[in-house]
C-alpha cells in the first residue's frame, strides 16, 4: 500500500471511528456532517470522496461492524463439535459481543440497519458471503449428519439468531432486567428444541 493508500485508509477508519462515537453520544439524528467533521478533524471533502454521503458513511459502519460480529460467530464454531454445541457457541458469542461493543451493537440493531437490511438484503447477504459460508456450511454438514432437522437455511438461521437477537433488542433498549448472562445459559437449550430432529 502506497503512502497515499495509508493515508486514505487511516482518513477512513477515523470517520468511521467518529461516526459511532457521534452515533452513541448523539444518536442518529446527531450524525451530521459539521458534527462527523469536527469531531474527526477530517474536511468535508474527505468525508464525501470517501464515502460520497453521510448514508454511504453509516452504511459503512453498519457493514465495518456486521463484519466483525459475523466473523466471531464464525470463530465462535470451530471448536464446536455438536450442532447443539455450536448453538451454545453462538448464542454465547453474539450476546458477548452486545456486552463488549454496546455502541456498534445499537447501530447494528437500529431502525437504520432494519431499513438498509430490507432494502439491500441481496447486497449486504453478498458483500458478507465470505463470513456467511462457514456458517451455512456447518448448518449443512450437521442438517447431513442427522443432527438438525433438515429444514431450510433461513428459518434454522431464524429458529437460532431469532431469539438471540429479540434479547439483544431488549436488552439495548433497556426494556425489563436483561441479564446477558443469564440469558446465554438458557437460550441455547430452548434453541437447541426447535432444531433437533
Amino acid at each position: 500500500m502506497s503512502p497515499k493508500q495509508q493515508r486514505g485508509a487511516e482518513t477512513a477508519d477515523r470517520l468511521l471511528d467518529t461516526a459511532l462515537r457521534v452515533y452513541a453520544d448523539a444518536g442518529e439524528q446527531g450524525v451530521t456532517v459539521s458534527a462527523l467533521t469536527k469531531a474527526s478533524g477530517v474536511s468535508l471533502g474527505s468525508l464525501y470522496h470517501h464515502f460520497g454521503s453521510i448514508d454511504g458513511l453509516m452504511n459503512a459502519l453498519l457493514m465495518r461492524w456486521l463484519g466483525r460480529l459475523l466473523g466471531e460467530l464464525g470463530a465462535a464454531l470451530l471448536p464446536a463439535r455438536t450442532a447443539r454445541g455450536g448453538v451454545r457457541a453462538l448464542t454465547e458469542a453474539y450476546l458477548g459481543f452486545i456486552k463488549e461493543h454496546p455502541d456498534a451493537a445499537r447501530l447494528m440493531h437500529s431502525s437504520r440497519a432494519d431499513q438498509l437490511g430490507m432494502a439491500q438484503a441481496r447486497q449486504l447477504r453478498d458483500a458478507q458471503e465470505a463470513r456467511l459460508s462457514p456458517l451455512t456450511e456447518w448448518i449443512r454438514q450437521h442438517i447431513e449428519s442427522g443432527e438438525v432437522a433438515p429444514l431450510p437455511d433461513a428459518l434454522i438461521e431464524s429458529l437460532v439468531l431469532g431469539p438471540v437477537i429479540g434479547v439483544a433488542r431488549s436488552y439495548l433498549a433497556g426494556v425489563g432486567s436483561i441479564d446477558l448472562d443469564e440469558a446465554a445459559r438458557i437460550l441455547p437449550d430452548r434453541i437447541w428444541r426447535s432444531l433437533a430432529p
